[in-house]
């Protein structure tokens, strides 16, 4: 399977300890190398980096860990546009991840297994609401019923799960977030759940962090040791 893995940001948030989120080190690794290496493990055998800021160093850290890369060179502009980047070369369908998200191999197995012909992405939640490694004020939110998305966004007030940051994508979302000026991802799934083609699949069963501040790094570092 592809993998479509967006690294473009700058990563504000954490920049008091890395100066880009995909080279910062966790336990002695770089994250994205050991995202690469949890995709492989998945089986997942096809990764494309997309790069942006900082894009040469992060475009090194990916090329030695096997995977392709793709400059988007609008890369200071909402997370859709990077996702748009890479639609030339999106194939039939491919999981789509967060270059902050590290998550277990078991994520990326679970979210692979979920196509399903009556959805145009599938999205990886966690229910398990609470969790010590979410950051509540920062966790995207995801509404669901009967299997698929309802709503979507950080301000939801009503919700039942959090969104892991992987996804199972087909061409669908990249048209939908064409007909969008600078999109972010979740204008995307706002879309194609409007038109109930955005599905879920729970996995909850499986460790994820999104590595997104220093407290996130610290417990990212304590679950690898």
């Amino acid at each position: 399977m592809q993998a479509i893995i967006l690294a473009a940001g700058m990563g504000t948030r954490l920049r008091a300890v890395s100066p880009s989120k995909p080279l910062t080190m966790v336990a002695g690794q770089p994250l994205l190398h050991r995202i690469l290496g949890n995709l492989r493990a998945a089986g997942v055998t096809r990764p494309l980096v997309i790069t942006g800021y900082r894009g040469d160093e992060v475009a090194a850290v990916a090329t030695a860990a096997g995977a392709e890369t793709l400059h988007n060179p609008h890369w200071d502009q909402p997370n859709g546009v990077s996702v748009l980047a890479a639609a030339p070369r999106l194939e039939a369908s491919a999981l789509l991840l967060m270059a902050d998200h590290l998550a277990s191999p078991g994520v990326y197995r679970t979210v692979a297994a979920a196509g399903r012909p009556d959805a145009g992405l599938v999205l990886g939640i966690d229910r398990r609401m609470g969790h010590p490694w979410a950051d509540e004020s920062d966790v995207t939110r995801v509404a669901t019923r009967q299997g698929r998305i309802t709503a979507i966004g950080k301000m939801l007030n009503s919700y039942d799960a959090h969104d892991c940051g992987v996804f199972l994508i087909t061409p669908e979302l990249t048209a939908a977030l064409a007909t969008l000026p600078a999109p972010g991802l979740s204008d995307g799934v706002r879309l194609l759940a409007a038109k109930g083609r955005a599905a879920v699949v729970d996995i909850s069963a499986h460790d994820w962090i999104d590595i997104d501040d220093p407290r996130a790094l610290a417990l990212a570092e304590d679950w690898l040791q």
